[in-house]
């Protein structure tokens, strides 16, 4: 497939196109069984493997990241896009509820009720400049909207263009072939097609992995359109990470060996970077500075992803170092490719500036926090906002009980005794959180559990079988798992393919 075969749309009128072409391809698969849809999504799985070899060392041309990140992100693309394509064939994302009549029901005569998940129409989705595979043309927010039964316009990512365009050929080309509508998957490029892809009205929600200005600008324009439609925004997230006492005691080299390469991994640029550590102040400078220097010069430095990130980087960097009470621990540099920075400052400094524990640094740079006993843990946690994730360092005879309580409440993910920059695609998985780390605390964009996101629950009452969705209908045509009269029941023998 070459690039001339794919369109783009660069102009208000080459979007309008693309939305409506975009729209028909999701009304002619809106009938299409589960079988045949995941068959989709496993054909584009196929696809972006047969394509690595040339796809990984564009992406490396592009990024400045390392070959072998690449090749895991891409293989955890295409291993989502199966995962998804189980689900599908399952019946779990249509969430088939059949209530029969019942004349004896507690509260008086019921009528037959039968409820299911409908695909939204046509998603936009923004590609993120930091993961070019997992989360950018068919990175979590594509896979779970073609799963979910939707089309999908994909604003591509400037930062790895060239990568972007050819993975869309890609996709298109792998859906052309396994006898998807066409239109089913496009792309849009440029800011003024952005923003008539957001303004669209047959675009029904936006996915978006970015800044915290960047998302929130966009979420004010998707709110102020005539017809508000949901964004799936993931924002910003400092992600704290919390050792206590008798874990401290026992291994703090141990614990400050794996904050090193947490936060430094992929140039500090995951949304899941730790970028403050909480540590009892019986932490002596000097023992900081000797077991944290060895481990940061161990560090493989690069290019950040774009330059704009780089100056972005080194304004959040300088603007937290600047705050009373914060002081470089470990300076690190001002370079192109900036060696590690860790800050160092103490509960009293953030009890008076809590903004200290909202700037995030997208880059390699931290801050680690002392305290003088564990009774302030929980109120530190509380002066942050929202996060991705939090984790808890805690051994035995340490009492976490009220930190974890108070992160939950904070945090999408909470962690014990683990580090945040690992985020593997799961069935329980949640990538998400209150604002600003996402602006739908109650989704996820990570996991089987993404793909509710794009779609909106209908209730038939008393409509004729024959009328009815199959998934809805008595015969259970698709063979998918449902929930009848309160009760699941399981696939008929031989139908549906169980998820993994």
């Amino acid at each position: 497939m070459t690039a001339a075969t794919l369109t783009i749309a660069t102009t208000t009128d080459e979007v309008e196109a693309a939305a409506k072409s975009a729209h028909a391809a999701f009304l002619s698969a809106a009938g299409t069984d589960p079988s045949t849809r995941a068959g989709w999504l496993d054909a584009v799985a196929q696809a972006l493997r047969e394509n690595a070899g040339e796809l990984v060392p564009l992406g490396v041309a592009d990024t400045h990241l390392a070959e072998a990140r690449l090749q895991g992100e891409l293989k955890r693309s295409a291993f989502q896009l199966e995962l998804l394509a189980g689900e599908v064939r399952s019946g779990v994302v249509l969430d088939a509820v059949i209530d029969h009549t019942d004349p004896d029901w507690g509260m008086g005569p019921r009528p037959d009720i039968r409820r299911v998940n409908v695909p939204l129409g046509v998603v936009g989705v923004f590609g993120a400049s930091n993961f070019p595979f997992a989360f950018s043309v068919m990175g979590g927010d594509s896979a779970s909207a073609l799963a979910a039964g939707c089309a999908v316009l994909h604003k591509i990512h400037p930062g790895h263009k060239t990568l972007a365009l050819r993975t869309a050929e890609v996709v298109v080309e792998a859906l052309r072939n396994a006898g998807a509508p066409e239109g089913l998957f496009a792309v849009v490029d440029g800011r003024p097609a952005a923003e008539a892809m957001v303004d669209h009205p047959l675009v029904k929600a936006i996915g978006f992995t970015g800044s915290t200005a960047g998302g929130r600008a966009l979420f004010n324009r998707v709110s102020a359109r005539p017809e508000p439609i949901p964004f799936y925004g993931e924002l910003g997230s400092i992600n704290p990470v919390f050792v206590l006492p008798e874990a401290w005691s026992s291994r703090s080299a141990d614990i400050l060996s794996g904050y090193a390469a947490s936060f430094t991994m992929g140039m500090g640029q995951f949304c899941t970077k730790p970028g403050v550590l909480f540590i009892p102040d019986s932490a002596t400078e000097d023992l900081l500075r000797g077991a944290l220097a060895p481990a940061l010069e161990q560090a493989p430095l690069a290019k950040l992803l774009t330059p704009g990130l780089r100056n972005s980087f080194g304004q959040a960097r300088d603007g937290v170092a600047g705050f009373d009470g914060v002081r470089a621990l470990v300076p690190g540099s001002d370079d192109e490719a900036p060696s590690p920075t860790v800050l160092l400052t103490d509960a009293a400094a953030v009890r008076s500036n809590p903004e200290i524990l909202r700037q995030e640094m997208f880059g390699p740079a931290t801050v680690v926090v002392r305290y003088s006993s564990p009774a302030v843990l929980p109120e530190l946690a509380q002066a942050m906002e929202g996060q991705l994730t939090a984790t808890i360092h805690a051994d035995d005879a340490d009492d976490a009980g009220d930190l974890l309580r108070t992160l939950t409440g904070i945090a999408g993910r909470v962690l014990w005794n683990g580090w945040p920059t690992g985020v593997t695609v799961s069935h329980a998985q949640q990538h998400g959180g209150p604002y600003p780390a996402t602006t739908a605390p109650g989704t996820t964009s990570v996991g089987t559990a993404a793909v509710g996101r794009f779609t909106r629950p209908v209730a038939y009452q008393d409509v004729p079988d024959s009328a009815l969705n199959p998934a809805l209908q008595e015969a259970n045509p698709w063979g998918i798992r449902r929930r009848v009269d309160g009760r699941f029941d399981d696939a008929p023998s031989g139908f549906g393919e169980a998820v993994r």
